[in-house]
């Protein structure tokens, strides 16, 4: 990838985390990279080409990182244990590549789109139905409802964490998560 390209992507993604997608414009983009119109529409189709690639590049990167975090497991315990432990780590702003904690960028992101059928939104999907199939390989054997379960106390440590700045959010659901695997 190219460096012009890659400092626009790199530069949106950091003002959509933090600002939001629909509250940055593409001036602003161009005025924090130094980047010229020009360029960024020679690179880009739009803004939502560009925000489809911050959300590819985000994609990328978090299941790297967790699939990195998880692999270290061979019984369900400590893939729970690391999942959450993984989860916490982030909220405490302690996994570089994952850059300051600011919530889930997928929901954030889906949550600004106004179409259900939008690619970005539908890409957002994809991203949780891709971490839900990563927690299914390091969980085979547990049953469908409970990966949903699982996934659902994920998101929801993820929002505590980001609503509330609880930090624990995601410790307090290693119980529950193995409480539901052994059922």
């Amino acid at each position: 990838m190219d460096e012009k390209r890659r400092l626009l992507i790199d530069t949106a993604f950091q003002l959509f985390y933090e600002k939001g997608i629909n509250s940055v414009g593409i001036n602003e983009i161009l005025t924090v990279s130094g980047i010229a119109k020009k360029t960024l529409y020679a690179k880009f189709e739009s803004k939502d080409e560009l925000v489809l690639e911050t959300l590819m590049e985000r994609d990328a990167i978090f299941l790297r990182w967790l699939e990195s975090e998880l692999a270290p497991g061979r019984r369900y315990t400590e893939v729970i244990n690391n999942l959450f432990g993984a989860l916490t780590k982030w909220f405490c702003n302690q996994v570089p590549e994952l850059d300051k904690f600011r919530g889930c960028y997928f929901i954030k992101a889906s949550a600004e789109c106004t179409n259900a059928d939008s690619r970005l939104f539908q890409y957002c999907t994809e991203h949780k139905d891709r971490v839900k199939s990563l927690l299914r390989q390091y969980l085979s054997g547990v049953s469908e409802t409970t990966i949903d379960q699982i996934c659902t106390l994920k998101e929801g440590a993820t929002v505590m964490a980001y609503l509330y700045h609880d930090m624990k959010a995601a410790e307090r659901c290693i119980p529950v998560a193995l409480a539901i695997i052994e059922l």
